[in-house]
């Protein structure tokens, strides 16, 4: 997974390995930057219909945010497949600044989990 954005290196998350490890590296991430979130895979036996990324921002333990992104329906194939989230504005100002959780997962139509994964980051004043 890749948090993408014009005006700053891309900051790549490995989904591969231990997840575990991704809840304890934070990112820093600008205030009020334009991002979206590009997202590579390959999917191996069945068709899986109704692919979405869902996601839910916490602050201090309350939720600030959820997305829901509907990604597509894919056959499987040899190769990476790559789906993209629309652009979105990270909040700005100093209330938004600070430590944030998010819990991250792919499901399907069916309701069928395919990954799952926390994650955290830092909104800052500059990168």
């Amino acid at each position: 997974m890749v948090f993408h954005t014009n005006d700053h290196d891309d900051l790549v998350l490995d989904l591969t390995g231990d997840l575990s490890t991704l809840k304890e590296k934070s990112f820093t991430i600008k205030e009020g930057c334009q991002y979206r979130i590009m997202i590579k895979f390959r999917i191996q036996n069945e068709v899986v219909s109704g692919l979405r990324y869902v996601d839910g921002v916490y602050r201090k333990g309350v939720r600030m945010e959820r997305n829901d992104f509907m990604l597509g329906s894919y056959g499987p194939k040899a190769e990476v497949q790559t789906a993209m989230t629309p652009w979105q504005e990270m909040p700005s100002g100093m209330l938004a600044r600070g430590h944030y959780k998010v819990k991250s997962k792919f499901i399907d139509d069916d309701g069928d989990t395919h990954l799952a994964w926390e994650w955290t980051f830092d909104l800052k004043k500059t990168w």
